[in-house]
């Protein structure tokens, strides 16, 4: 039975949809405490996450960020904003369909099936921008290729992913790799993203990591065509 969690601060519609998808058979749960909601819903472990935009604390297209940052999904985008601005921002911030409220109820249950029926048996992805990475096996992912990354490249590489567009310091850097937030040695950390920038090439994806000088690395820009 798959697990749908509801993101919706509105109590009736809230309501409904926990009944629409029991009758068809879904486990649900909905959020009703909006603090670190993508740390709730996380926790949770959904097979599909049911996203409102309009919440009190914080904006659905960030939770949606944070979401698809963790490797959660699929995300469905239910709102009342019918901008078609609103829906390529969600669509590109990583939502995996969008539909707007008030929403036929057939339909929404053939998305959501939809939706199921596409993720089943796929790994859990975390989305690198130009790429997605399996957080399990160090897995990259770009179109129909894939490789499995060195433990280390791996790391270094999730950990970017992760963070990003933030910076991650050296000392970072250091503490996943050998389990210390001393910085060892700079030759040994620039040997793996020397390998890491390596492996990133059959990708064209090299300069996708960028040295930030005097304070670590993140991923950026787009990569080349």
């Amino acid at each position: 039975m798959a697990r749908i969690v509801i993101v919706e601060d509105d109590s009736w519609m809230r309501e409904e949809l926990v009944d629409i998808l029991q009758k068809e058979g879904f486990e649900t749960a909905a959020i009703t405490d909006y603090h670190d909601i993508a740390l709730q819903v996380a926790a949770l472990a959904p097979d599909l996450v049911l996203l409102d935009i309009n919440l009190p604390e914080q904006s659905g297209f960030e939770i949606c960020k944070s979401l698809k940052a963790k490797g959660i999904g699929p995300i469905l985008i239910l709102t009342s904003r019918d901008k078609l601005q609103d829906e390529l921002h969600g669509l590109h911030l990583g939502a995996d369909d969008y539909l707007t409220k008030p929403c036929n109820r057939d339909r929404l249950l053939a998305r959501i099936h939809n939706l199921l029926r596409r993720f089943e048996g796929q790994p859990d992805l975390i989305d690198g921008g130009q790429f997605s990475l399996d957080p399990n096996t160090f897995t990259l992912y770009k179109g129909s290729q894939s490789l499995v990354l060195p433990a280390n490249e791996g790391k270094i590489l999730l950990a970017l992913v992760q963070n990003r567009p933030e910076i991650v310091s050296k000392s970072a850097l250091s503490e996943i790799l050998w389990g210390t937030d001393q910085y060892i040695d700079e030759n040994a950390l620039q040997v793996n993203l020397t390998r890491l920038r390596k492996s990133l090439r059959q990708f064209n994806l090299e300069d996708q990591i960028e040295t930030v000088r005097g304070q670590g690395y993140r991923l950026r820009g787009q990569a080349k065509p």
